[in-house]
């Protein structure tokens, strides 16, 4: 069972690792921008879920990130997959993303970081990071996410097939470096080969 564990909130980026490739993903439910639950065990009864996990809406490299996903929605849905991107911003925000990312697919509220958590994504940013989020583009982490102590997730991308195992994963501390859809269609491509 997913559960926020003391010692995760001091979590430095250095010391999250992302959940493996070949491992059983955790099956979670979280509420959308429409706080409508979303279960994923009932989702990959129709194809594989790319789970992104991003920042925020203030959030400048997400922005774009979840945009260029956006773009090339249907390439992805061509090859049976569902798109999803989790936020520790509450449901308010979340619409924020829809209307900036244009996104047709699925945000998700990842109240308390248990989404997070179980992917082991979650980190505590340093002072200065903090300082450059909140003050200069404007994060008020405090009051977006479900408590105070603001943490965040790596931006890492997941690709869990139907049977719920983590078949491809682009993760990476440095959040400028994200998935590409040419490498999420390539890895979908070549699940359906095996």
């Amino acid at each position: 069972m997913m559960s926020t564990t003391k010692g995760q909130t001091n979590k430095s980026v250095k010391d999250a690792k992302g959940l493996p490739v070949g491992i059983q993903a955790p099956m979670f439910k979280a509420i959308d921008a429409d706080s409508t639950t979303f279960y994923l065990k009932d989702a990959l009864k129709d194809g594989p879920v790319v789970a992104i996990f991003y920042r925020g809406a203030w959030c400048p490299v997400c922005n774009k990130h979840l945009s260029t996903l956006q773009d090339s929605l249907l390439l992805i849905e061509a090859e049976g997959a569902r798109v999803i991107a989790i936020s520790p911003e509450k449901p308010d925000y979340l619409k924020k993303m829809v209307k900036k990312t244009k996104a047709k697919f699925t945000l998700l509220y990842d109240e308390d970081y248990k989404i997070a958590n179980a992917f082991d994504v979650t980190f505590k940013p340093s002072r200065p990071q903090l300082f450059t989020y909140n003050v200069i583009l404007g994060a008020d982490l405090k009051n977006r996410h479900s408590d105070r102590s603001q943490r965040l997730p790596i931006p890492a991308t997941f690709i869990i097939d139907q049977n719920g195992i983590v078949i491809w994963r682009q993760f990476d501390p440095d959040y400028h470096n994200r998935s590409t859809v040419k490498d999420i269609i390539e890895a979908l491509k070549k699940s359906k080969n095996k």
